[in-house]
């Protein structure tokens, strides 16, 4: 017998729509399955603990020394350059002492000058009296030169007159003639030899008295020259003082913070008058848990840096990268310090002590080795054990 409702029922059935669907999902489940081995995902390390700090830490302004202030210019908000004044204390003592020290080291060196303009008159002096008293010893020296001939005629002369005395050819007067005569010559040489030796002594006695005055000159100016230099230290030491109790700025920055200060307000050594926060954002600073950082974050990697207040996705982010890591943990946290990248001009105004979030990415995996490593996390987590049963 004829089936006709089973034979259209066969004939409407077909495998076309059905084997669409299985070679879909079998598609489907093959990328899937390439995507899990092949594909890379980023992992990142959050930390909401960061900030923004300068490239130099904040500078403590100091009284150096106690004293009361005589002006003041620290206004919170003030910018200020290096060098700029601050506060000025009270140094009129100094300034006093320091200009007495001057003018006793403008006389000393008026002192210093005449004295040695006396040694340079004595030194001359000596000179020419030394070259005075050689003309006159020469001239002594021809004088015996001009004695010693006649005295040794004469003693010849008394040689001769005492060999003929002996033969009886002269009388006993012209014997006593030659014999004064030869004595007086001689005492005409031993007189100019005698006045060469004045001469020679006298000039040797000078020299001693001139070279006695001179030594006391020198050590006159030796000890106004110590004073003197007693008197530069002292004037640079006043001079040092004066210009510390002018507080000046060390840093180029903004006047952070800064006590209220009044002409006349007395304040002591060492006290913090203010703080300069340096200019320029140069780095930021976050705070880890040590799982997180350490092992984990390293210099060279690359972070993303959102600040509080400022919506990311109006102001967008900026772009950072690690520089150092803390080797240790201190209050329960680790210190990473990050490089802000400034090749683009940031959108965000950027100010000391910003609070924010960072995000550092520490890796790059597959999908399929963070499913296996979420499950090895949670099959090793430790489970608390079953209560036990109650009799």
């Amino acid at each position: 017998m004829p089936f006709p409702r089973t034979t259209s029922s066969l004939d409407a059935d077909r495998f076309g729509p059905p084997l669409v669907g299985i070679v879909a999902a079998i598609a489907l489940g093959v990328a899937w399955f390439a995507w899990m081995l092949l594909a890379e995902v980023s992992l990142y390390e959050v930390s909401d603990h960061a900030r923004l700090e300068t490239a130099q830490s904040t500078s403590a302004v100091q009284a150096p020394v106690d004293g009361r202030i005589v002006s003041t210019a620290l206004e919170i908000g003030r910018t200020v350059n290096v060098g700029d004044e601050l506060a000025r204390i009270e140094s009129d003592v100094q300034k006093y002492e320091q200009q007495e020290r001057g003018t006793r080291l403008a006389a000393s060196a008026s002192d210093v000058a005449s004295i040695r303009a006396q040694i340079d008159l004595v030194t001359r002096a000596g000179d020419d009296e030394r070259q005075a008293t050689k003309a006159a010893i020469d001239v002594a020296r021809s004088q015996l030169k001009e004695a010693q001939a006649p005295s040794t005629l004469a003693d010849e002369e008394l040689s001769r007159q005492e060999r003929l005395r002996q033969r009886g050819l002269v009388t006993d007067a012209d014997l006593s003639r030659a014999r004064a005569e030869a004595s007086r010559m001689r005492a005409a040489v031993e007189s100019a030899r005698l006045a060469i030796r004045k001469l020679e002594l006298e000039q040797a006695t000078r020299d001693r008295d001139r070279d006695t005055h001179l030594q006391a000159l020198r050590g006159d100016a030796a000890r106004i020259e110590g004073q003197r230099t007693e008197s530069q230290v002292a004037l640079g030491r006043l001079q040092f003082e004066v210009a510390r109790r002018t507080i000046r700025a060390d840093v180029a920055g903004v006047i952070g913070e800064a006590k209220m200060l009044r002409p006349g307000a007395f304040v002591k050594e060492g006290d913090t008058l203010a703080s300069i926060v340096p200019s320029g954002i140069a780095r930021v600073v976050a705070e880890y848990a040590p799982a997180s950082a350490i092992g984990r974050i390293a210099p060279g990697q690359h972070a993303r840096v959102r600040l509080a207040g400022f919506p990311w996705t109006q102001y967008g982010s900026l772009t950072a990268i690690v520089e150092r890591v803390a080797g240790e943990v201190r209050e329960g946290t680790v210190r990473v310090d990050m490089r802000i990248d400034l090749s683009k001009p940031p959108t965000l105004p950027l100010q000391h002590g910003l609070p924010g979030s960072v995000e550092v990415e520490v890796e790059r995996i597959s999908p399929a080795r963070l499913a296996l490593r979420l499950a090895g996390r949670v099959v090793s987590a430790p489970r608390l054990s079953a209560a036990p049963a109650q009799r």
